[in-house]
C-alpha cells in the first residue's frame, strides 16, 4: 500500500470480515444464481421443444429440433451474454457501477417471463420468438459478469477478497443445480396429473397437450429469484472506489462507506484533486498495453477456452448421457418422462461434482492463490478429457457406464475447483479502476465466445464425427488453457491499487505490474 493511500481504500483493504459483505454476496450472488439458472435450463428442455413442435405425425420416432433451430435455441443466449458483457462492462466504467446494476436485472426478470410465454401459429414462429427473448436475456444476464465481480472485488478486504468474489460466482452452481430440480418437480407434477398413454409399439409419439406448459414454467421461473433481489440491490450504495478513484468524489466515497463500515472515514478531497489528470490513461493507450496488454491476452485467451470445453459439456450432457447409455434413447421414453431423467441426470452432476467444485474454490482460493487453483484445474481437466476420449468405446459397454459418469464429473469439479471461478475473479482484481469493469467484460465476453464456439461446434462434431473426437478437442482445448495461464499474475494478499498499478501513480512513479 501506498503511504499517501485514500483512507477510506485502506479502511476497506483491512476491514475485517463484517455483515455489509455477506450482504454483498447475497445481492450480487442472487444475480449469479438466476444467470446459470436462465442460461442451462434451456438444456433440459430442447429435447421437449422438438417433440412438440416438430414430431410428424405417424412417425415412429419423437420429434427433434432441426440443426440450425437447435443451435439458434442453444446459442442465441450466449450471442446476447457476449453483447451485454462488452456493453454494460463499458457502462459500468462510465456511469458507475450501482446505476447499471438494477437495469440488467430487471432485464433478466422480463425476459425470462417473455421467453415462457413465446407464441406464435406455427412452430417456426414459437422458437423464434424463445430465440428473440433468450437474446436480450442473455443481454441482461452478461451486464451481470462484470458489474458483480467488480462491485464484489472493491467492496471486499484484500486478505478474503478471493473468497468472496468466489462466492459471487459459487451461486451459479446453485442455479444450475435449481434447474434440474425445478424441472424433476415440474415435470413429476405433470407425470402424475397428465399421464400420457403408452403406445407399445410408440412410446415417443404420447406427448399429452398439457406438456407445452412444462418447459414454459421452467423457463419463468427465472424470474423469481432475480426479482426478489431488485430492491436490495437498489440499496447498494455506490463502491468508494469508483466514487474516489473514477468519479474524484471523496467526500461521497467516505460519507458511503462511513455507513457501511460503521466507522468515521476522513474525505481527503485534496489527495483526489491532485490526482486529476495524472495517469488517466485509456484502454487503447501505449501505457496500459505495456502495463497490462499481456494480463488481457491472459485472462481473455484462458476464459475463452475454458468456455469452450465448459459450455459444451453443460449444454450437451443429455446428449453425451444418451450415447453412453446413463439414460435412454428418445424414441423409448414419452416426452414427460424424457424431461424428468434428463433433469434427473444432470441435477446428480451438479449436486456431486459442480456444486462442490465452486466452494473447494472459496475456501482455498486466498490460501493457496488463484494461479495454483487455475493451472491445477486446467491440468486436471485435460487429463481427464484425455482419459474420457481415447478409449471412448471402451466407456459405452454397459458395465463401464459408471466410470465414465464418474471422471465426466471429475471434470466439471475440477473446472469448478479450477479456471471456471478463477477466470471469473482475476480480471476483477487486477485492472485499474477506471477500467475495471471494462477489461472484466472483455474478458467474460472472451469466455462467451468460447462457449458459442463449444455450443455451436459440440453440436457439429457429435454428429458429424461423433462425441469421441468432440473430447478430443475439448481436452486439447483445456491444455492450451494451462500454458496460457502463465500469463497471469497472482493477486493474493494485494490490494486492487497495488495489482492495478494505481498505488505506484499515487507515488508518482510509472512502475510496470510484474506478470
Amino acid at each position: 500500500m501506498a503511504k499517501d493511500q485514500l483512507q477510506v481504500l485502506n479502511a476497506l483493504d483491512v476491514a475485517k470480515t463484517q455483515w455489509y459483505h455477506f450482504t454483498a454476496i447475497v445481492i450480487a450472488g442472487m444475480g449469479f444464481f438466476t444467470d446459470a439458472y436462465d442460461l442451462f435450463c434451456i438444456s433440459l428442455v430442447t429435447k421437449l421443444l422438438g417433440r412438440i413442435y416438430y414430431y410428424k405425425e405417424g412417425s415412429d420416432s419423437p420429434g427433434t429440433l432441426p440443426d440450425n433451430v437447435a443451435s439458434a435455441v442453444n446459442g442465441v443466449a450466449l450471442c446476447g451474454t457476449l453483447a451485454g458483457q462488452l456493453f454494460f462492462g463499458w457502462l459500468g466504467d462510465k456511469m458507475g457501477r450501482k446505476r447499471v446494476y438494477g437495469m440488467t436485472l430487471m432485464m433478466m426478470v422480463i425476459c425470462s417471463l417473455a421467453s415462457g410465454l413465446s407464441f406464435g401459429k406455427e412452430p417456426k414462429a414459437v422458437m423464434i420468438t424463445l430465440c428473440f427473448f433468450r437474446f436480450w436475456l442473455g443481454f441482461g444476464i452478461g451486464g451481470d459478469y462484470p458489474l458483480s465481480a467488480t462491485i464484489m472485488s472493491e467492496y471486499a478486504n484484500k486478505k478474503t477478497r478471493g473468497a468472496f468474489i468466489a462466492a459471487v460466482f459459487a451461486m451459479q452452481g446453485f442455479g444450475i443445480l435449481s434447474g434440474g430440480m425445478v424441472a424433476i418437480i415440474v415435470s413429476a407434477a405433470f407425470k402424475a396429473n397428465f399421464p400420457a398413454p403408452i403406445y407399445s409399439a410408440n412410446p415417443a409419439a404420447s406427448t399429452v397437450p398439457e406438456a407445452d406448459y412444462i418447459w414454459r414454467i421452467i423457463l419463468m421461473f427465472g424470474a423469481i429469484p432475480a426479482l426478489l433481489t431488485y430492491y436490495w440491490r437498489m440499496k447498494m450504495p455506490e463502491t468508494a472506489r469508483y466514487t474516489a478513484l473514477v468519479a474524484k468524489n471523496a467526500k461521497q466515497a467516505a460519507a458511503d462507506m462511513s455507513k457501511v463500515l460503521q466507522v468515521e472515514l476522513e474525505a481527503e478531497q485534496e489527495k483526489v484533486e491532485q490526482e486529476k489528470g495524472k495517469n488517466d490513461f485509456g484502454l487503447f493507450s501505449a501505457k496500459f498495453v505495456r502495463r497490462h496488454g499481456l494480463h488481457l491476452i491472459g485472462t481473455t485467451v484462458t476464459w475463452f477456452l475454458l468456455d469452450v470445453a465448459y459450455y459444451s459439456q453443460n449444454l450437451f450432457q443429455k446428449d453425451i448421457f444418451t450415447a453412453i447409455g446413463w439414460i435412454p434413447k428418445a424414441k423409448t421414453m414419452n416426452a414427460i418422462e424424457e424431461v424428468y431423467k434428463i433433469a434427473r441426470a444432470q441435477t446428480l452432476i451438479a449436486l456431486c461434482s459442480t456444486v462442490p467444485g465452486y466452494w473447494f474454490t472459496v475456501a482455498l482460493i486466498d490460501k493457496i492463490g488463484r494461479f495454483a487453483i487455475q493451472l491445477m484445474g486446467f491440468f486436471f481437466m485435460t487429463v481427464f478429457m484425455f482419459a474420457l476420449a481415447i478409449p471412448y468405446h471402451h466407456w459405452t459397454l454397459p458395465d463401464h457406464r459408471i466410470g465414465f459418469v464418474v471422471l465426466y464429473s471429475l471434470t466439471f469439479f475440477f473446472s469448478n475447483f479450477g479456471p471456471n471461478t478463477t477466470t471469473f475473479v482475476v480480471p476483477a482484481e487486477i485492472f485499474p479502476a477506471r477500467l475495471r469493469s471494462t477489461c472484466h467484460g472483455i474478458s467474460a465476453a472472451s469466455g462467451k465466445a468460447g462457449a458459442i464456439v463449444g455450443a455451436f461446434g459440440f453440436l457439429f462434431l457429435a454428429d458429424t464425427s461423433g462425441v469421441k473426437k468432440a473430447l478430443l478437442i475439448l481436452g486439447g482445448a483445456n491444455f492450451l488453457g494451462m500454458l496460457f495461464t502463465f500469463l497471469v499474475p497472482e493477486s493474493k494478499g494485494k490490494s486492487l491499487e497495488e495489482m492495478s498499478g494505481e498505488a505506484e501513480e499515487e507515488k508518482g512513479t510509472t512502475a510496470t505490474v510484474p506478470v
